[in-house]
């Protein structure tokens, strides 16, 4: 097979009626924010969650009956799991998909949902991905790669078949790339409709394979992001040429970022986007100037987030935005001083959530006590005026952050 728009339109009369057509959506806050026109394509929309069905249906499709019959062998992070276990499902093929340790568990229970075999093996997808090609080789199964392969490739190129004729006007699109399976597919069908459109990919600082493979250096890249979905260690054989070709530049984008991303969609656009799904538009904020006046198309390419990690990065936005803070206050040893304390904080307009009142141990002196309290502010300058409410009133007071705590008082 040749990866060319001819073939992704193939795949588009494949996978319709089966796989979503998913909306592309104006962003009137996020292109105030941002400085450009930018259009959201919602694959997080799609029945598993993530643009991987395109590519998993295309692919399954193609096999003939004595390797239907064999079944499939896939590794992933999980996105890609679902796909194939959800389409290998309905067409009745028996599909093992052997992912990460550490995957996050909504993703094993949905594959498992769809009655594929988990394994979990390796603490990377490309150990994994490694122990998955040795068991479809020795159960006589068909390796279906989540990215280097000609069908998944085109598969998911339907996603710029639709983007351009739902815009054709737009200039730029952002894309994430793990393996590169993804702005392949999108690059080919884009370009060829549109020679002038650009195409720009983007990373995680912590997994630069992509950026690395096409400077001519070895692959060396890891760590825990938040965005494994796209935590690729080596891009495709057959994506790397084609992004060598197609893609203008590939930005890099930090761990910070990428949470920042991700409580931008949910608060402002009310919806949900894994790591991976907010990289895109990660990218865009990280780098305003060279998209300013722009239409940009941003690929929300995923939304399956394990609800407590997202839960922690809400968080920790409220933290770094100063909305929720936690003071360190030194008190007198003294019947009444915690509830003048509640009631500076209270007068202030702030909320308290928790309160710890440490007395007992040896760094604290015998009269006096500290109290920790974490508050619910407005924003930074809320918070400084509590602060100075209770520095005004004789207190000492500390604001933490992180593991660095600074003395306001």
């Amino acid at each position: 097979m040749t990866i060319n728009i001819d073939a992704i339109r193939e795949a588009a009369q494949t996978i319709a009626g089966v796989v979503v057509r998913t909306p592309s959506v104006a962003a009137p806050a996020l292109s105030a924010a941002s400085g450009a026109d930018v259009v959201l394509k919602l694959e997080n929309m799609q029945i598993t969650g993530s643009f991987k069905p395109r590519g998993a249906l295309v692919k399954l499709s193609s096999l003939d009956k004595t390797e239907r019959r064999g079944g499939v062998v896939a590794a992933s992070a999980g996105n890609h799991a679902q796909g194939v276990a959800h389409h290998a499902r309905r067409l009745g093929i028996g599909a093992t998909i052997v992912m990460p340790h550490d995957t996050p568990f909504n993703k094993v229970a949905r594959t498992e949902a769809d009655q594929a075999t988990v394994v979990l093996h390796g603490e990377t997808l490309s150990e994994s991905r490694d122990h998955a090609v040795a068991l479809a080789e020795k159960q006589g199964a068909v390796f279906v790669s989540p990215y280097d392969d000609e069908r998944i490739i085109v598969g998911q190129g339907t996603i710029g078949l639709e983007m351009l004729a739902d815009d054709p006007d737009l200039e730029v699109l952002i894309i994430p790339i793990g393996g590169g399976g993804l702005i392949s597919g999108i690059a080919t069908a884009a370009t060829a409709i549109n020679p002038k459109i650009e195409i720009v990919g983007v990373q995680t600082a912590l997994y630069p394979s992509m950026v690395q493979a096409l400077a001519g250096e070895t692959p060396n890249s890891g760590g825990q992001t938040v965005a494994e979905g796209i935590a690729v260690k080596a891009p495709g054989i057959l994506t790397t040429p084609i992004v060598k070709r197609l893609v203008s530049d590939i930005l890099l984008v930090e761990e910070t970022a990428i949470e920042t991303a991700v409580q931008t969609y949910l608060q402002v656009q009310r919806i949900v986007a894994e790591g991976a799904g907010a990289a895109s538009l990660a990218a865009l904020m990280e780098n305003r100037s060279r998209f300013e006046g722009r239409r940009v198309g941003l690929v929300v390419s995923g939304g399956n987030i394990d609800a407590r990690l997202l839960s922690f990065i809400l968080l920790r936005g409220l933290a770094r935005e100063g909305r929720i803070v936690r003071l360190r206050i030194q008190i007198s040893d003294m019947p009444g001083l915690l509830a003048k304390v509640s009631s500076l904080i209270g007068d202030a307009g702030g909320n308290i959530v928790e309160v710890y009142h440490q007395r007992l141990y040896y760094d604290v002196p015998v009269k006096q006590a500290e109290l920790d309290v974490v508050v619910e502010t407005l924003d930074a300058l809320h918070v400084q005026r509590i602060v100075e409410n209770l520095t005004d009133a004789g207190f000492r007071v500390r604001q933490l952050s992180g593991t660095t705590a600074g003395d306001s008082g």
